[in-house]
């Protein structure tokens, strides 16, 4: 074999093994870009979509690998989630996560959605009241009471005023499942969340004067101060509502008048003392040859 086509050929070799080696070394020393796989873990999620009110029974839970972050408040155990009530829509596939079941022993349906400190109240609405049946559960409202102020000025008509505002429809009629496309619902009944002394007022004012419901933006929740009106501020253009005055309280301060004065009167046995003679005076009057006299008392009357 010529020699020296087997000297290009040993050269076309080192070359060859020279390069290798230069590239393997910088692929050696490239960081390392790839992570690490993050281990999965097992968790809770819903077997299928869970409405309002639902409890959790074996066939609506099921456990499945989760790799991604695990969700706060997400679980694996069974038994803390069994018999709890769901609060808010849960689809399948949908890690069950504390913040939307009820707490446990609450049960399901619309106690589970009531929270601690809090009441539900029902309130009698027609068309109007329920604004056309707009008032579905999830929405805002204000309450507006009209009727006439006790022992006060008739006046001035009916009042009306904002009593409450910004308060959330828990249900409507016997649907508590929130509608996120706002359909009209014709109820008889509507359940409003409140306080205790709200609860109070809204009672008492269901008894005793006209409610009216206002529809609100749930985004708006800005509470607003408002006068109120009256019937006569309709006719007049006046604002705000003229408050009956404070009758007179029985303790208030007596009025002192001045003393009148009066004769003295004599004590038994004494004799009274006669009243004191007006002194007068002369004047004497020269006309010419002629000469007069004219007598005057104090009071300058003449006698």
């Amino acid at each position: 074999m010529n020699k020296r086509f087997i000297g290009v050929l040993t050269f076309a070799f080192i070359v060859a093994l020279g390069a290798s080696v230069v590239l393997y070394k910088v692929l050696q020393s490239r960081p390392q870009t790839a992570k690490a796989a993050t281990a999965s873990v097992s968790i809770a999620v819903a077997a299928h979509d869970l409405e309002v009110g639902a409890l959790l029974k074996d066939d609506d839970i099921v456990l499945t690998e989760w790799s991604s972050a695990l969700p706060a408040g997400a679980t694996s155990k069974l038994e803390d989630l069994k018999g709890r009530g769901v609060i808010t829509p849960i689809y399948a596939k949908e890690p069950l996560i504390d913040s939307r079941l009820a707490p446990k022993g609450a049960g399901g349906g619309l106690a589970s959605m009531i929270p601690p400190g809090q009441r539900a109240v029902a309130v009698r609405v027609n068309e109007v009241v329920g604004v056309a049946g707009f008032v579905v559960p999830g929405m805002r409202v204000d309450v507006l009471i009209s009727g006439n102020a006790p022992g006060g000025n008739n006046s001035a008509g009916t009042l009306t005023r904002t009593m409450l505002q910004y308060i959330e429809v828990l249900s409507a009629g016997q649907d508590f499942k929130k509608d996120n496309e706002g359909k009209p619902i014709t109820v008889q009944v509507v359940t409003l969340l409140v306080t205790p002394e709200q609860a109070e007022q809204l009672s008492l004012a269901s008894a005793q004067t006209s409610i009216q419901l206002i529809l609100r933006n749930k985004l708006d929740s800005d509470m607003t101060k408002t006068p109120g009106t009256a019937l006569a501020n309709l006719f007049s253009g006046a604002r705000g509502i003229a408050l009956p005055r404070p009758a007179a309280s029985s303790d208030a301060a007596p009025v002192r008048r001045p003393a009148q004065r009066t004769a003295p009167v004599a004590a038994p046995g004494h004799d009274v003392a006669p009243p004191a003679k007006k002194e007068s005076f002369t004047m004497e009057i020269i006309n010419g040859s002629a000469k007069t006299e004219k007598k005057f008392d104090n009071s300058g009357e003449a006698k």
